[in-house]
């Protein structure tokens, strides 16, 4: 029985560790009218904490880039996971809109940034020369499977129940992960006596295993003054920001909400969410595979326009009370949630070489953060100023045409061609 390499233990290990910080994450959605209901605060102030929450982890992921060259991956996976412990475990003693800020806002998204952002590039970086853009399709799409898949879980204690069983239940599953990055986790191929799959004997190393002696915050600061000397992270990093400001920021946190205010009972809205999240699992996978393939402009350019026409077509569905409606949305929406990144990631590599693209894609991920959290606290504003939440979709479809113009002005990619820069 041939042995299973040890690159793919990894990628399970890797997989569940962002399902947990992305259900972590995420699962503001389903606390924004708990917490509105027990503690009497506002919803824009409620949006506000999350909002921090979207920003800070989209520009933490460059530093955490850096933190795992000077300290090691599984130092800072162990670190990360321990601060979402942490903040999970004081929101049960929070009483003030201050410490929702401070907990969901600073210790969660910080904690949520490394597994969210960098994580895949650096796992499919090190342990993976064939089948890389198939593990970054695999781990980018458990980053929103984890957003979405336990959500009509937590609903449902939320309402049986109280949103403190929901916070108990990822509380203990961010233990649980603890443990095994403890017991399994590795930072490099060579520290177990392997090589990268793909990779013979032979063959050098396609990634550096010495961790670096550099200050990272002069990593990361040198990082940022060469993308901005480069067209192509501007267009990439701007279409990344639409990308952040189309999911994570407006679906992500005000779906939810958006579905209720028709009448639509939370458990349910919840599990469209999951049902996205189930299909998004099988469309970033696809997404992956195809980014070794085609050009991955043209992919970037098909997946935004879809997207926005799905936006567009949400208000119908729901203006209709037709349950058929959204599930056709939901399916659709799904497979194209975040296939954005896989070839997002491959363009970046392709620009700026292996070595130097997880930190790259990491500038490119606060863009997308920022959209993230322009979103999340725009939708709470506008639903405050039109009592609905449709002018946010509205307008969040028109921004993804706009992305899909962007991404077609890079120049021409066959990523059977590629020579990957050292």
């Amino acid at each position: 029985m041939k042995k299973i390499h040890y690159s793919w233990i990894i990628l399970v290990i890797t997989f569940f560790s962002i399902i947990v910080a992305g259900i972590i994450r995420s699962s503001s959605g389903v606390f924004i009218e708990p917490f509105e209901t027990e503690f009497s605060w506002s919803r824009p102030a409620i949006s506000f904490a999350f909002a921090i929450g979207l920003f800070l982890y989209g520009f933490s992921g460059p530093f955490m880039a850096a933190f795992v060259e000077r300290f090691g991956l599984k130092n800072v996976m162990l670190a990360s996971m321990l601060f979402l412990s942490f903040g999970l475990g004081l929101t049960f003693v929070m009483t003030q809109e201050w410490q929702l800020v401070l907990i969901w806002g600073v210790i969660i998204g910080i904690g949520s940034s490394l597994f969210l952002t960098v994580l895949s590039t650096q796992i499919a970086n090190r342990w993976f020369v064939k089948h890389r853009g198939l593990a970054v399709g695999i781990l980018t799409a458990a980053t929103a499977t984890g957003q979405l898949i336990l959500l009509p879980v937590l609903a449902t204690l939320i309402e049986n129940y109280s949103w403190h069983h929901a916070i108990g239940l990822i509380f203990g599953l961010s233990i649980i992960m603890l443990i095994l990055i403890f017991l399994f986790m590795k930072d490099f191929p060579e520290q177990i006596g392997t090589t990268a799959l793909g990779l013979t004997e032979q063959e050098p190393p396609t990634f550096s295993n010495n961790k670096s002696i550099e200050n990272p915050f002069k990593i990361v600061w040198d990082s940022l003054i060469e993308g901005c000397k480069s067209k192509a992270f501007w267009l990439l990093a701007g279409s990344f920001f639409i990308c952040g400001l189309s999911t994570t920021g407006l679906i992500g946190t005000h779906f939810v909400g958006y579905c209720m205010s028709f009448g639509i009972p939370m458990v349910l809205a919840a599990s469209m969410l999951s049902f996205m999240g189930i299909f998004d699992l099988v469309g970033t996978t696809l997404s992956g595979w195809l980014s070794d393939k085609i050009d991955n402009r043209w992919l970037l350019f098909f997946y935004y326009g879809l997207r926005g026409l799905s936006l567009l077509f949400l208000p119908v569905a729901l203006n209709n009370g037709s349950i058929t409606l959204l599930i056709i949305f939901s399916v659709f929406y799904g497979l194209d949630w975040i296939a954005t990144v896989p070839p997002t990631i491959g363009l970046a590599r392709r620009e700026f070489g292996i070595k130097k693209s997880a930190m790259m894609y990491g500038w490119m991920v606060a863009f997308h953060q920022v959209g993230a959290a322009v979103a999340a606290y725009g939708g709470g504003l506008i639903y405050n100023i039109f009592d609905s939440y449709t002018w946010a979709f509205m307008l969040s479809g028109a921004f993804c045409a706009l992305g899909s113009l962007f991404v077609i002005l890079l120049k021409k990619h066959n990523p059977k061609d590629d020579v990957i820069k050292p």
